[in-house]
């Protein structure tokens, strides 16, 4: 559910117009695009413009052009990432990837936004920057849900802590309480 909606059946594409964006596992860019054309690829739930006017290229379409690319910008100058805005991905480094999938979800101007382990892989100092992105899009009022293995990483950043187990929600322990339930979560994480 969604802002009191079952989006159980909806389309992926219906979802992203919804407001949920989400990052995953395993990367998901184009690999031979660019990354800007690769952010450009996270306005797509934006587009208000019909295929004949696209191929006409008419006002409307440049207008609406202008505002993704400007949104886009938006993005890349938030997260810093000037230095790779024409480089093609495949060449760019896995740490520079991760935190470019989280610049895409972004880029559809979410309501929640969904990370699936975004340190996975990941050296200790990049790890760093993803949890300073992270931080900041909470300071911005953005909701994240993260999906982490990485309990250290996750209790940094985290208001609550659920526990899932087959696809369900067993526990949730606010952070403040987590000092509190070390027993249950040595029985969850292992010792």
């Amino acid at each position: 559910f969604f802002e009191g909606r079952d989006i159980t059946e909806v389309p992926p594409h219906q979802i992203a117009k919804l407001g949920i964006a989400r990052t995953f596992q395993n990367i998901e860019l184009f690999e031979n695009a660019s990354m800007l054309a690769n952010l450009l690829v996270g306005r797509h739930c934006h587009a208000t413009t019909a295929l004949w006017q696209d191929m006409l290229f008419m006002p409307s379409v440049r207008r609406a052009e202008k505002e993704h690319r400007h949104k886009v910008e938006e993005v890349i100058e938030f997260l810093d990432l000037q230095a790779y805005r024409d480089k093609i991905i495949a060449g760019l480094p896995y740490g520079v990837r991760k935190v470019i999938e989280v610049a895409r979800a972004l880029c559809s101007e979410p309501k929640l936004i969904l990370l699936d382990e975004p340190t996975e892989g990941l050296a200790p100092v990049i790890v760093q920057q993803i949890g300073r992105t992270i931080q900041q899009l909470k300071a911005q009022g953005y909701t994240i849900v993260l999906v982490e293995q990485n309990f250290r990483f996750a209790q940094t950043l985290a208001d609550r802590h659920f526990v899932i187990e087959q696809g369900r929600v067993v526990d949730m322990i606010p952070n403040a309480e987590l000092d509190a339930n070390i027993d249950k979560l040595h029985a969850y994480l292992g010792v």
